[in-house]
């Protein structure tokens, strides 16, 4: 067989390999059954200030206008 039979070959029986081998896995973390009490309730808002507080500080540290010229540019 020729150089391109056999990449071909491996290739498929490849491809093949790692179809017919998947494998379910579990949750590495369970919730528990209070995940959607009142005390998550009352914590999300404040995660999701903090990261909109973050993400406007970072976008405000960004430079504004055009990128510099130089090499590459």
């Amino acid at each position: 067989m020729d150089y391109r039979r056999i990449t071909s070959l491996l290739i498929i029986f490849a491809v093949f390999v790692a179809i017919t081998s998947r494998t379910h896995v579990e949750a590495a973390r369970v919730l528990s059954q209070d995940f959607s009490g009142e005390i998550h309730i009352a914590i999300i808002p404040s995660i999701y200030e903090k990261a909109k507080n973050n993400l406007s500080f970072w976008l405000e540290r960004l430079p504004s206008g055009p990128s510099p010229r130089g090499p590459g540019h």
